[in-house]
């Protein structure tokens, strides 16, 4: 009777265990704002991104298919320094991502829950955690990244007058 029951109960945590893993979280979940909460290299050690390192990065997922992405610095002197990093369109179907027009590519996105989501860039692990900021702070981050690219009229002046 005991081994019974003993099977009974690992085949009903067998279901559960794989019932869970199935769980599917809607496309439509990374629609927002999203900090790197950390980064490991391969063959490197776990990056814990925040106050301590000083460090994290920005993603942005409009409805519309609007993205960007920044690289955020907290300096020794208590400064925080926005650098974006690119501004374009993203897509993600089905667990196929693309950002900036680059080719899909299945699970470069996971969505974990609806607040995380790992991902993989180049030999990059990462886990991001969505985040509700201040659309004060979402807006200047966009418009950094937005006017990232340099208009080609003024860098042919800049190559002129510094590169000359």
């Amino acid at each position: 009777m005991k081994k019974v029951m003993l099977v009974m109960a690992m085949a009903l945590m067998s279901a559960m265990q794989m019932n869970a893993q199935t769980t599917r979280v809607e496309d439509k979940e990374i629609i927002g704002t999203w900090i790197m909460e950390s980064m490991q290299y391969e063959g490197e050690k776990k990056t814990v991104c925040g106050k301590e390192t000083g460090y994290t990065q920005f993603k942005y997922y409009g409805d519309d298919g609007e993205y960007a992405c920044a690289q955020i610095v907290l300096t020794k002197d208590g400064k925080v320094v926005v650098m974006p990093h690119e501004y374009g369109k993203y897509t993600f179907k089905d667990g196929w991502y693309s950002e900036m027009g680059r080719e899909a590519i299945k699970d470069a996105v996971i969505l974990t829950d609806k607040n995380t989501y790992k991902g993989t860039w180049m030999n990059r692990h990462d886990i991001w955690k969505k985040k509700n900021l201040p659309d004060k702070v979402v807006k200047y981050i966009l418009t950094c990244c937005k006017t990232k690219e340099t208009p080609a009229d003024v860098q042919q002046l800049i190559k002129q007058n510094m590169f000359n």
